[in-house]
């Protein structure tokens, strides 16, 4: 069985920043409903996870931002070439429009 995926980086980077935000929403209702238990060693394991997770936190934001800035480069790009070629964009989008439309006719 492969575990092969065709999702491009940012697809990845996007689900892997869905995936922390739900760790990180989990570890902080864990440390709640925790609250309550009275110990030496729960008490250091909670002071252990709220740093880790102040520390995921950060990092969290970091990709996000970065995931941000790369989309808004690659939509500027986009936006540039657009303009410098509307005519290639307009012949690449009806190629695009053709090859969906045989494909769903197809059905």
């Amino acid at each position: 069985m492969s575990t092969e995926t065709t999702e491009t980086p940012d697809v990845a980077k996007d689900k892997l920043v869905a995936d922390l935000k739900v760790v990180v929403a989990d570890a902080e209702e864990l440390l709640k409903v925790t609250a309550g238990q009275a110990g030496e060693k729960v008490a250091a394991a909670r002071e252990k996870i709220s740093e880790s997770l102040q520390e995921a936190k950060q990092q969290l934001c970091k990709v996000e931002d970065m995931v941000v800035d790369r989309t808004h480069q690659a939509a500027k790009v986009t936006c540039d070439y657009v303009q410098a070629h509307p005519w290639h964009a307009v012949g690449v989008a009806a190629g695009v429009g053709l090859i969906l439309g045989l494909l769903i006719g197809r059905r």
